[in-house]
């Protein structure tokens, strides 16, 4: 390696590193927050580590919020809505690939172009549909926007479209119809892209925040991110750090373990999907 490449690499290098330390450092200081006294919090003198580790922090948690309720609601809500998706997202991206019908090139583009309008626009007509059909303040409120993706159809039906069409043809000599040749060939081969999807789909609903606050107003309904919210307001000082690192390290501890566990199955996932970056 020449000194020119050697120096390009040490740079490299360290940036990695202090880019790794900048991104890292807030989840750092919220796991040794959420472990200190409160008198710690506001010491002259910051202190890295805590003196004493104490779990009080989650127990005042749940005793202030119903936060065993929110987590029920969060996880309802993700995976169930997840469940949902990936019905309706596979037959949608499979006719679009695979099948011939009016309309399909002028519906793919109305897809394409929502894909470009912020979510945010939409929140106004979305809300005054659910008020309409009276379901505010319930875990379908919620969901029902969601129920389709437009991302997850674009990821899938681009797969759907790669596979060869002399496979789906020698399925159908040995007797496969449309719908097996979907279940038993199709889908398999689009694993990466459905691991893909799935962390996109979850990562979003979990940490959704406004959509949730505007459509719901009891604990039955609540997600975590808002009860986040309802904790900052229930606490008796409007600087309850522990209290609220405790919750938010709990908020997001799940999904650290997910991606922790699957971390290089979903990285390759990405990569083969066409996600990269």
């Amino acid at each position: 390696m020449t000194k020119r490449g050697r120096t390009t690499r040490l740079v490299s290098i360290t940036l990695m590193i202090v880019f790794a330390v900048i991104l890292a450092f807030p989840l750092y200081w919220i796991v040794v927050t959420a472990f200190k006294d409160p008198t710690e919090v506001f010491s002259m003198v910051p202190k890295w580590l805590p003196e004493k580790w104490t779990l009080d922090n989650f127990k005042e948690v749940f005793n202030i919020i119903p936060f065993g309720r929110y987590y029920f609601n969060t996880i309802l809500y993700a995976f169930g809505l997840l469940a949902v998706q990936l019905v309706t997202v596979t037959l949608a991206a499979y006719a679009f690939a695979r099948m011939e019908f009016r309309f399909k090139k002028i519906l793919f583009i109305i897809l394409l172009v929502q894909l470009m309008i912020a979510p945010q626009t939409l929140i106004v007509p979305n809300y005054l549909t659910i008020s309409n059909m009276g379901l505010l303040d319930t875990k379908t409120a919620i969901a029902l926007p969601y129920v389709a993706s437009a991302i997850g159809v674009f990821l899938l039906r681009q797969g759907f479209a790669a596979i060869p069409r002399e496979l789906e043809e020698a399925a159908t000599i040995d007797g496969c119809g449309t719908f097996r040749f979907m279940i038993s060939i199709a889908i398999p081969l689009l694993k990466p892209t459905y691991l893909a999807f799935t962390l996109i789909s979850v990562t979003y609903h979990w940490n959704e925040f406004f959509w949730p606050l505007i459509v719901t107003d009891s604990v039955k309904a609540r997600t975590l991110t808002v009860g986040l919210a309802m904790l900052a307001e229930a606490s008796e000082s409007a600087a309850a750090w522990t209290l609220l690192m405790a919750a938010t390290l709990l908020v997001i501890l799940p999904l650290i373990i997910f991606f922790a566990i699957f971390q290089k199955t979903f990285i390759s996932s990405f990569m083969q999907s066409g996600m990269k970056g």
